[in-house]
């Protein structure tokens, strides 16, 4: 039997915890990579595994993601069981209020399901960097015959406090949650590590619609899955755990491991852009066979322009996105964004560099995150004064200092007597 999936991508989060970056525009919108945006990961996921009817749930500042995927994410298909449409908040509780949590989103939106009345519905959300074959859950949910399924990965124990902690049978079937706890139990066998919810299910469609009902009417619940759904279905239904590691992708070696990353925080979305300029990228953008997909821009190549002394235009382990220029500047080590500037003499070091951004002559950016738009004027310094950037940006406890885009030149920068 081939079912029938349906997917919901919720896209709704504030993502507080990566601002200034979410000041203007929702977590999920939030550019990756050079040219991508976070959601292109769990939308990819889909199309790639086969999975075509997809609804995604807006919320918070969700203009720039709209324009993204009204750009990018448009089948224009007639087909019915072909489409990518995005859904903004449509308050159809009866106080009429934005989405209370994960369950209350979809509960707000479970005419779609109604009505396209599919055998699972795989919910995913959109704030995580990784790849997935999600036909390969399906098929594991339909073997287990399982109500929901749950994907977990092993996580260092010391991130418990940030997840979904599951306790399982060896046969996958979950017998306990533990929601953020520090003291979440470990692995049996492992004590470094816990099983962590990755906040992804795949539900049979009836009990489903069933839970979203009982939950909706239940004024105690915080209508959330993991808090509320999960924990009170799995006394009365089987619910699994699919192990991600165990996930393969086409076109990948054998052996390799899965990839995924929380960028929920500053440190953790630079790093995880870091982890792309590696010689052997632990997540390969290269694999032909799973594609990322994102919008179509019509920019010309990127163009490194002179060669002499102190003025050569060139990029050392660095990803370099269409329309840029380096014009005798030097970058190294770095994630360069669409239409970027880098002025003769300039050096960008272990930095992410968003779309039009303009670094002047003899300027010098270090471990630094440059939203769109920013103008570096001629012989500043961003990332060597870590208190004086503190003045104007924001700075991790790491060190990594954030630039807000649209600012005007005189508060970007320190001036370097030369």
């Amino acid at each position: 039997m081939q079912l029938r999936v349906l997917g919901v991508v919720l896209a709704g989060g504030k993502g507080t915890r990566l601002y200034p970056l979410t000041k203007e525009r929702a977590k999920p919108a939030v550019p990756f990579g050079g040219k991508y945006r976070i959601i292109d990961f769990v939308l990819s996921n889909f199309i790639n595994s086969g999975i075509y009817s997809i609804y995604v749930l807006t919320q918070f500042r969700s203009q720039s993601l709209l324009q993204h995927l009204n750009e990018g994410w448009q089948f224009g298909s007639l087909l019915k069981n072909q489409f990518i449409i995005p859904v903004p908040a449509q308050m159809r509780s009866a106080d009429e209020t934005w989405y209370q949590g994960t369950a209350d989103a979809i509960f707000q939106n479970i005419n779609l399901i109604e009505q396209a009345e599919p055998d699972v519905v795989a919910i995913f959300g959109a704030d995580h960097i990784y790849r997935m074959n999600i036909a390969t859950m399906v098929e594991y949910h339909e073997q287990k015959n399982a109500a929901v399924t749950v994907a977990a990965i092993p996580t260092e124990r010391r991130m418990a406090e940030q997840f979904g902690v599951i306790e399982c049978r060896p046969d996958g079937r979950i017998v306990r949650f533990h929601e953020k706890r520090p003291d979440a139990p470990t692995i049996p066998g492992d004590p470094e590590r816990v099983f962590a919810s990755m906040g992804n299910y795949v539900f049979n469609t009836r009990v489903l619609l069933r839970e979203l009902q009982d939950d909706a009417a239940n004024p105690k619940s915080s209508h959330d899955f993991g808090k509320d759904i999960l924990p009170s279905l799995m006394q009365r239904a089987e619910v699994y755990a699919y192990n991600f590691q165990a996930n393969r992708i086409a076109g990948e070696p054998e052996g390799a491991m899965a990839y995924w990353r929380d960028v929920g925080t500053i440190d953790a979305y630079y790093e995880a852009n870091m982890d792309l300029r590696s010689v052997w990228p632990a997540l390969n953008l290269y694999n032909r066979q799973w594609p990322l997909r994102t919008s179509s821009f019509p920019d010309p190549p990127a163009k490194f322009t002179f060669d002499e002394a102190n003025r050569r235009g060139q990029a050392i382990d660095s990803i370099i996105s269409g329309g840029s220029i380096l014009s005798g500047g030097v970058v190294r080590n770095s994630v360069l964004g669409r239409w970027v500037r880098v002025h003769a003499g300039a050096l960008v070091e272990d930095s992410i560099i968003l779309d039009n951004c303009d670094i002047g002559r003899r300027s010098k950016v270090r471990r630094a995150i440059l939203d769109k738009n920013v103008h570096v004027p001629a012989d500043s310094t961003i990332g060597y004064d870590l208190e004086f950037d503190r003045r104007s940006h924001h700075v991790t406890d790491s060190g990594i200092v954030v630039v807000e885009g649209n600012r005007s030149p005189v508060e970007v920068g320190t001036v370097v007597v030369v």
